[in-house]
């Protein structure tokens, strides 16, 4: 696997705002309430990684074991700044936690996105990495936008 590739540590934090704010995965003051258990609980099973380039973080992932189930994950965050985007990097990082996951004798890897068309580049990416469009809930986000369900087995 890439060298670029390493778990978050806490000097990462403000890097990270910058890239979730970059490729407006979400707004990034939610990422401090988002990293606790991460930074504060020896016991956590949430995994977050990032790609480094030069020394700076450019890319996260957040993925979670789902509750109640045996070895299904669920790919929370995906993110990788504006301008390193196209890089390959999300592959990457993918193949990474799909590795990861494999080890720690996951079975399915779930990642859910949305209809918007701001998210039509990345249900394209899901597919192209060879996941299973599996379920739609319509007007789960919004009205008119639904959640977008990509599954794959490990």
């Amino acid at each position: 696997m890439s060298e670029k590739i390493r778990p978050v540590i806490n000097t990462d934090v403000t890097h990270l705002k910058e890239v979730v704010d970059s490729c407006e995965l979400f707004p990034s003051e939610y990422l401090d309430e988002m990293m606790a258990d991460y930074f504060n609980n020896p016991d956590t099973e949430d995994i977050w990684f990032t790609y480094v380039e030069k020394n700076t973080p450019v890319a996260i992932v957040y993925c979670v074991p789902e509750k109640l189930t045996v070895g299904t994950y669920n790919l929370l965050a995906l993110g990788v700044k504006k301008e390193f985007q196209g890089s390959g990097i999300a592959g990457e990082m993918m193949q990474y936690i799909e590795q990861l996951l494999k080890h720690k004798e996951a079975r399915i890897l779930i990642v859910e996105t949305s209809s918007h068309p701001a998210q039509h580049a990345a249900n394209h990416f899901y597919a192209k990495m060879d996941y299973t469009r599996e379920a739609i809930i319509r007007d789960f986000w919004s009205e008119g936008e639904d959640k977008i369900v990509f599954w794959k087995k490990l």
